[in-house]
């Protein structure tokens, strides 16, 4: 009992004030909703922002806002993306920015520690959410199941950043280029298209889900009609569907050879026709940001290589990150 009051007392002390706040919703001059549905009332822009979801932090130096960033998700050091994000920040390079937590923990005293006015988290970590909250500072929850909620989170970034004119740009530009890449499209019979997750072969995605809303994007037809975002089908279903294109999500441990060559697999149009093909980055391909208007046109060159033969995917990518980032994409190209 002794050992948890002393805890109380320290975190109290961190944040320098005598009880845990109230929120206090006069004078407030900044409203959004979260995902969960909770309204977040700032007096002023958020300037000191601790950010554990990379979806968001990418949306936040996508806006430019991020001298606003005081603490970053554990995984931007040491995952597939750190070589990005460090050339983003050199506070990242230098590894100076604090890593309170991830999407599967938040140190709580940590986090209070930086004295952020802003902390955004999975909308599914309550526990955490509850317990920041306890202290006056707020928390904007987030849910990414389609590009709607994609458009939303960067809409939002801006208003709560100061913003607003940058969010709505980089929204407004995403969808026209997602409008006329759809115009472009032909009535030939869709391809199927099987989307394979990390985890392994039969991990994929069903109708409900952004995985889905690319596909159709692409001008193709998903093989899994489960309405699950991540499901786990079984090889008979694999094999039924007879999918012409697999893509596989960036894997560290099977290669588009290692599907090719998995004898299970050997009458399946896809493997037939050697049309199984890998995400490059996770970076560059991150589907629950404004960077899926990349993978759809990817995802369109593999599947109809005739009618896209004039998008050449490497000047797509910098034209792309050149928009969303501005002055900072180039160190992400190399220039």
């Amino acid at each position: 009992m002794k050992k948890y009051a002393a805890l109380i007392l320290t975190l109290i002390m961190l944040v320098g004030c005598g009880s845990p706040k109230k929120n206090d919703i006069s004078g407030h001059i900044i409203s959004v909703v979260d995902f969960r549905g909770k309204t977040l009332r700032l007096d002023q822009p958020a300037r000191r922002v601790v950010c554990l979801i990379e979806s968001a932090l990418s949306g936040i130096y996508m806006l430019g806002g991020q001298a606003r960033v005081v603490g970053v998700p554990t995984a931007i050091y040491h995952e597939n993306s750190a070589p990005q994000y460090a050339a983003l920040d050199g506070r990242i390079t230098r590894k100076e920015l604090a890593a309170p937590g991830n999407w599967d923990f938040v140190n709580i005293e940590s986090v209070l520690a930086l004295k952020p006015d802003l902390v955004i988290i999975w909308a599914s970590q309550k526990e955490a959410a509850d317990n920041i909250e306890r202290f006056g500072i707020p928390v904007y929850g987030v849910m990414l199941k389609c590009t709607t909620d994609v458009y939303k989170e960067i809409d939002d970034l801006g208003v709560m950043l100061d913003k607003k004119n940058r969010a709505e740009a980089l929204v407004a530009r995403t969808k026209q280029e997602i409008e006329a890449f759809g115009n472009n499209q032909s009535a030939e019979r869709k391809k199927k298209i099987y989307f394979m997750w990390s985890q392994g072969l039969l991990h994929t995605s069903g109708t409900r889900s952004t995985v889905n809303e690319i596909i159709e994007a692409a001008g193709g037809v998903n093989a899994c009609m489960s309405e699950k975002e991540h499901t786990v089908v079984n090889l008979e279903n694999l094999l039924a569907w007879n999918p012409d294109i697999i893509v596989m999500w960036q894997n560290d441990r099977l290669d588009p050879e290692d599907i090719l060559a998995d004898s299970r697999l050997q009458t399946i149009n896809a493997v037939r026709r050697e049309q199984v093909f890998e995400l490059p980055s996770v970076f560059f391909c991150d589907m629950w940001t404004l960077k899926f208007q990349y993978v759809i046109k990817m995802v369109a060159r593999w599947s109809y290589p005739d009618r896209y033969s004039s998008i050449d995917l490497r000047q797509e990518n910098k034209r792309m990150l050149r928009f969303l980032y501005g002055p900072q994409a180039g160190a992400l190209l190399n220039e």
